[in-house]
């Protein structure tokens, strides 16, 4: 690939980054054919191209305000963890990762039968909850449906509890956007973290 087609690549991939953060578009693939449809190209880029200009402009706007936010994230996501640790939760997601931005929230996933436990955990703790759905998805082939429970920090920070089924807590999940493995933190993990690298990302390629 020529210097030419490379820098359009870069172009569209960043086309794409700008309309998922400016909240145009929320899905990865529905940005990255409107960004390919401006430029007037057959090509789209990858998830991992648009999310390495998405994290470039992530820098660019929010700067240090945005390590001083994912401490804070991080350690808001250390208190449910702690709170929900009989059912092995675990922080994945941008907050994990380390690539944050304006509108990211908190995620993290559970393993249990029962949502409503959770859910009477969660009314004690400092947390309001937003909404609760259930949600079915589709991949290669196999319907799987999860719980999902919204709620919002004392600081105001979006969060998000998925709990599935404990049948799935042994399967490997690949990320879509950076072809790896989703692994996360629990929670002797995030205590370990934020007490000894607070800002340190877990992304291939990336730094």
């Amino acid at each position: 690939m020529d210097a030419v087609a490379l820098n359009l690549r870069k172009k569209v991939a960043r086309e794409a980054a700008a309309l998922l953060y400016s909240g145009i578009e929320k899905e990865y693939k529905q940005a990255k054919l409107k960004a390919a449809k401006t430029f007037g190209v057959q090509f789209i880029p990858t998830n991992l191209e648009v999310a390495l200009e998405l994290d470039k402009i992530a820098e660019e706007k929010e700067g240090l305000a945005r390590q001083e936010r994912l401490i804070r994230m991080r350690t808001e996501a250390l208190k449910l963890l702690k709170a929900l640790r009989d059912y092995s939760p675990k922080l994945v997601g941008s907050v994990w990762r380390g690539t944050i931005h304006h509108e990211s929230d908190i995620d993290i996933t559970v393993y249990h039968n029962e949502p409503n436990d959770l859910i009477k955990i969660l009314r004690r703790s400092d947390c309001h909850i937003l909404q609760t759905e259930w949600m079915a998805i589709t991949k290669k082939g196999q319907k799987k449906t999860s719980f999902h429970i919204h709620l919002e920090s004392p600081t105001k920070e979006k969060i998000e509890i998925i709990v599935r089924n404990p049948e799935e807590s042994q399967l490997k999940e690949k990320c879509e956007i950076y072809g790896d493995e989703v692994i996360g933190l629990h929670v002797r993990e995030l205590e370990k973290l934020l007490k000894e690298n607070p800002l340190q990302r877990f992304v291939p390629f990336l730094d």
